[in-house]
């Protein structure tokens, strides 16, 4: 589902946030400050004062004067946030821009921030004295919003004054706040509506967000959806007699929703998170299916035991160790409520879709089992579908924004109007009408106007079925967009593994769809087209896809382990050399090229990039140069060209040695960079290449990159000679490095072998002094290495360990 970022329908004086503060400290607030520091925001994290020392303050003679207890809860949040995993930073370094105080000693300073972000405790009574004391030192206009996941605005802003008012606004991120793309926006009943157009416009643009307009109801729109999904599905599998495992495997991956499934989300959410914002719906009188939210057998029984997942170390699942100390999982049995190791699930009608890449194409197949899986995907989707229908316009007054929320706020490949639509809407209407419910009037009323289906795609740009007006209108702010499962009509060249679309402006797409989007022959042979066209008769060419798990996780390692096994070493010489040249190419052609990646962007994906004339990388970019985890070095130029950039690095000033050990570690240690601007720090994206905070925008942004390198004068570059390398001195030094490493026992023989091809490649070989080199002459060096690794037993042994089981081996 596109982002949602709609246009201002009013004018108002310019807003620059400059400066945030965000009052509150836990889970939530030490994040959302976090996440303002990625963005380049200054901000201001504040908590309250401890009422007396704890019993390490008081062995040091610490009281309540001093600023070490004073700043004590705020401080101990904000190293909780630096130390957890996966980060909320992308980068380290980007802690410094967080200032940390408290309320009674930093309040006052809020009066020089542009926007203060209220995350406090979910009450009411609390949120209210927050605010009174706010309004002591708040300058008039400034921005003031709440995190409540579900505290109606009107009751927030009682008795403030009307400037608070007007400038109030809920807006509810989801945790994690880094990852989860959703940033609900909720009016209040006095908020000036260009505050509303602004905060939708800056989510979007400035934190990467999909920012959904919400109406003031109970749970918004995701938590009211997503948690009446998680319960009824609870409770069907209850009713079915489904175990823990099985219902998380239907309702993970294969219908595009994260891997925790149901139960293992539940268990990293927390029992007593989703029991109170159910305990909360269930209290609606104007809900028709309020009593779905009712507690199922399991969950009351597990509230009663205080089992409430990982945050008490048991929920659904459970993790032990056995008698040798190896962990195990144990699940939940539903019905005698006692833990048993956990078991693996086949399905028939999941066997049957094995085949189906296409998710849209999957959902009839699944919906028409005649297996548990078959009945079980019926029931909960006829349920779900049904209850979203009666929901507008009571919480949105537009499907598309039902779709966006759950998809952005609970991490779901597709909405559940456009799952609904895979099916054919009159499909869904027989599964609601045989569980014995009804959708919404308008839904028939749709049906009977001729219009059978919620979305569709008119001159590249996404459509949804507007119910008052009875047609179709675009989703407002995704004009922008540029969307490539939209675009079908585009279409130029394909093949099986990959297409090419015209964007317009004279630019081309090259778009990856091999499993995971790695590089095997389809995928080469489209981009080596690519250029060729763009060449021909375009002006530049954009590398990227829309894929949800991979920009591309690297080679297609099948086809050389078959060769290297079988001593084809002129083939394998062969495949190496065509990937070199097609690598090049990219760098080399005579229109810019720029490349796009996001997500895992591993191998040859991340060779791709460093050969780009520009990389425009979504900020969730986790690059790296991982071929040593199969016992192989970067032979698709990454090495050579790893060694060119340490070359222009070596006048930064700091030593020549320290600059290309850095590098040395990075590739040796297989490191991935966990955001784009990590990648950044070790020299994958340079200084010049972009960031880009919402995905959504990402081709977009690489289009616009190529024409204005286009109408800049674009030439052709030259392949280079002035590459120096350290020759004899640096291979001296990587050696005594990896010597003391094996001695230490922390790398093996294997891996020493792979370090020395490694450090002779990033070195140039064996020069008996520094000099300058060609990138042909380590292309060479990069081939030869990779060829004679290839024919080791132990490269062979990592290569079929990834091929066979998905993980790397350690020999």
């Amino acid at each position: 589902m596109e982002a949602t970022l709609e246009k201002p329908k009013t004018q108002s004086k310019t807003r620059t946030i400059r400066r945030v503060a965000v009052l509150g400290s836990g889970i939530m607030g030490s994040r959302i400050a976090a996440h303002f520091a990625n963005v380049g925001v200054d901000v201001l994290l504040l908590d309250i004062v401890p009422k007396e020392p704890n019993a390490a303050e008081q062995a040091k003679g610490l009281t309540t004067d001093s600023p070490l207890v004073r700043n004590r809860i705020v401080n101990d949040a904000f190293q909780t946030m630096l130390k957890a995993s996966p980060a909320s930073l992308y980068s380290p370094k980007f802690a410094s821009r967080i200032k940390l105080g408290n309320f009674d000693d930093n309040l006052k300073e809020i009066a020089t921030y542009d926007w203060i972000i209220e995350v406090v405790v979910e009450r009411l009574d609390i949120k209210r004295s927050v605010y009174e004391r706010i309004e002591q030192f708040r300058k008039p206009g400034t921005l003031i919003t709440s995190n409540t996941s579900g505290i109606p605005m009107h009751l927030l802003t009682e008795g403030r004054s009307d400037d608070f008012r007007r400038n109030f606004c809920g807006t509810h991120f989801f945790n994690p706040p880094r990852y989860l793309r959703l940033l609900e926006i909720i009016p209040g009943p006095d908020t000036d509506p260009a505050v509303v157009d602004f905060l939708m416009n800056y989510g979007s643009l400035y934190l990467g967000k999909t920012t959904v307009l919400c109406k003031d109801t109970p749970g918004f729109i995701a938590n009211r959806l997503g948690i009446q999904s998680l319960i009824q599905t609870i409770r069907v599998a209850e009713d079915m007699g489904l175990t823990v495992e099985e219902v998380d495997k239907l309702t993970g991956p294969v219908v595009g929703r994260p891997k925790s499934g149901t139960f293992r989300l539940s268990d990293v959410v927390g029992l007593d998170t989703t029991v109170n914002v159910a305990g909360n719906l269930s209290k609606m009188e104007h809900d028709e299916s309020r009593a779905s939210f009712d507690l199922p057998a399991s969950v009351q029984k597990l509230m009663d035991n205080k089992w409430l997942g990982d945050k008490t170390g048991q929920g659904y699942y459970k993790k032990t160790k056995d008698a040798t100390g190896k962990t195990e999982i144990l699940a939940l049995d539903l019905k005698t409520f006692e833990y048993k190791l956990s078991q693996k699930v086949k399905f028939a009608t999941l066997e049957g879709t094995k085949a189906i890449d296409s998710l849209r194409k999957r959902f009839p197949v699944l919906l028409a089992g005649t297996d548990k899986a078959g009945e079980f995907y019926r029931r909960t989707f006829a349920d779900g579908f049904q209850y979203a229908t009666h929901r507008i316009p009571e919480i949105s007054d537009e499907l598309y924004r039902i779709d966006a929320a759950i998809t952005a706020g609970f991490g779901w490949q597709l909405g559940l109007f456009e799952t609904w639509d895979a099916i054919g809407v009159r499909k869904g209407v027989e599964l609601i009408e045989a569980q014995g419910k009804k959708p919404a009037q308008w839904v028939y009323d749709m049906l009977d106007a001729g219009i059978d289906s919620f979305y569709r795609v008119e001159n590249g740009k996404k459509q949804y079925y507007d119910i008052p007006s009875k047609s179709y209108k675009t989703i407002p702010g995704t004009e922008a967009f540029t969307i490539l499962e939209n675009l079908s009509q585009n279409v130029v060249w394909k093949n099986a593994d990959a297409s090419i679309y015209d964007l317009g402006d004279g630019i081309l797409n090259v778009e990856f769809r091999s499993k995971m989007n790695t590089f095997g022959q389809g995928v080469s042979e489209a981009l080596m087209k690519g250029i060729a066209l763009a060449e021909k008769d375009f002006r530049g060419l954009v590398v990227g896809n829309d894929s949800t798990d991979a920009f591309s996780a690297g080679a297609n390692l099948g086809m050389l382990f078959m060769f290297a096994v079988e001593q084809e070493f002129d083939e394998v010489n062969l495949m190496i050399a065509q990937f070199q040249n097609m690598i090049m190419r990219l760098r080399y052609s005579s229109v810019p090229v720029i490349v796009a990646p996001h997500t895992l962007t591993l191998g040859g994906g991340c060779e791709a990039v460093l050969h780009s004339d520009r990389a425009v990388a979504h900020a969730e970019t986790y690059m790296g140069l991982v071929e040593v985890g199969v016992g192989l070095i970067p032979a698709g130029g990454g090495t050579k060209e790893m060694a060119a950039r340490a070359s222009d690095l070596y006048q930064s000033g700091d030593p020549e040695l320290n600059i290309l050990q850095n590098i040395f570690m990075n590739i040796a240690t297989a490191k991935v960079s966990t955001s784009a601007q990590e990648a950044r720090d070790m020299n994958y994206l340079r200084p010049t290449d972009q960031i880009v905070l919402n995905r959504s925008s990402l081709i977009a942004e690489a289009k616009q990159a190529a024409i204005e390198l286009a109408e800049n004068g674009y030439t052709q570059p030259k392949q280079r000679t002035d590459i120096k390398v350290q020759g004899k001195t640096g291979i001296a030094l990587f050696k005594a490095g990896i010597v003391a490493m094996r001695m230490g026992n922390y790398i093996s023989d294997h891996d020493v072998k792979i370090a020395d091809k490694l450090a002779y490649v990033l070195c140039g070989g064996d020069l008996s002094s520094p000099q300058l080199v060609s990138e042909k002459y380590l292309l060479d060096l990069e081939r030869e290495a990779f060829l004679s690794l290839s024919g080791e037993k132990k490269t062979l042994e990592r290569i079929q360990s990834l091929l066979t089981g998905g993980k790397p081996l350690r020999n």
